[in-house]
């Protein structure tokens, strides 16, 4: 199953907004996210930028897995 998704695993709440600071979805979404069609999923998706944008809220940069050599 495809799990579309903005999540950048950035998972931190903007008291301010209620907007994930990673991604800009609210907790609601996140936790419905899993059982959203893709057409739903795809929605939201395109409202992010906007919401972010107008929340005065940056994407956070995607955390990378720590270097394990």
């Amino acid at each position: 199953m495809s799990q579309e998704t903005p999540c950048t695993a950035v998972c931190m709440m903007d008291p301010r907004t209620n907007l994930c600071f990673g991604c800009g979805r609210t907790l609601p979404e996140i936790a419905r996210w899993s059982g959203m069609d893709s057409a739903e999923r795809r929605a939201i998706m395109a409202q992010l930028p906007a919401r972010m944008a107008e929340a005065g809220l940056e994407p956070a940069a995607p955390r990378r897995k720590a270097d394990t050599r």
